[in-house]
């Protein structure tokens, strides 16, 4: 059954018994039974010219799986395993408005230096590592929408404050896939940020790695981009081909 749900998933047309036959390595009459079955659940359908697509089964039961999924849940996991690799502090954040909140966070526990990441703590989009993604997302009018409408305010020496500053930084950002927070938000602390999708491809979330300055390690960055992946990818998220 999986087989040819998955066969059936390759193919935008609806697809003839035989070719499901032969590309699944089933017998065309275990196929056609098994079919049967399928479409009597809703799972398939079959046209009257003998040939079968997904079935609207299928959207209702992922419509009900992503009412489900809870971002923080989805995360946690590969969270803490990413803390665990790094033993630093993880933390996921989310926009509100021209914020980042961060909504979840593992506690490294290694060091005095405090870092401002904490539950429910929130930062502006410019200093932050993760705020920075959501700003190429918006493109450059809401960018500059953004630096007009706030003023860039600093919150440390390091702040960038400056909208020319800003679309040099974010282009870095669009050509890395990650971004920085060099002692931007509060001195003594870097962060590491990458994206999380979800299903529809939207930027719902940041996940960042924060460390004291003496202990940041720009070698990070493409392991907390493979885990951004992950938890995307565990809300749904297809990357393009060749990604």
């Amino acid at each position: 059954m999986m087989k040819l749900l998955d066969v059936l998933a390759e193919h935008a047309e609806p697809v003839p018994l035989k070719q499901l036959a032969i590309e699944t390595g089933l017998h065309p009459s275990t196929a056609h039974r098994i079919l049967g079955a399928m479409a009597g659940s809703g799972f398939v359908e079959r046209s009257d010219a003998g040939v079968y697509r997904l079935g609207i089964r299928l959207l209702e039961l992922g419509s009900l799986v992503k009412s489900r999924i809870s971002l923080r849940e989805t995360a946690m996991p590969a969270m803490l395993r990413l803390h665990a690799a790094t033993g630093e502090s993880v933390n996921l954040g989310i926009r509100a408005g021209d914020e980042i909140v961060y909504v979840e966070r593992t506690s490294s526990g290694r060091s005095a230096v405090r870092v401002v990441h904490i539950v429910g703590a929130r930062a502006p989009l410019h200093t932050t590592a993760t705020g920075k993604l959501f700003l190429v997302e918006d493109g450059p009018d809401k960018i500059r929408d953004y630096a007009r409408r706030t003023g860039l305010p600093a919150s440390t020496p390091t702040s960038i404050t400056t909208l020319q500053a800003l679309e040099k930084e974010l282009d870095k950002v669009r050509r890395h896939g990650v971004a920085y927070d060099l002692d931007e938000v509060e001195n003594g602390v870097r962060c590491i940020a990458a994206g999380i999708r979800d299903d529809s491809g939207e930027l719902v979330a940041g996940l960042s790695l924060s460390t004291p300055s003496e202990r940041f390690n720009q070698d990070w960055a493409p392991l907390i981009r493979q885990t951004a992946d992950e938890i995307s990818k565990a809300l749904g998220y297809l990357p393009p081909p060749g990604r």
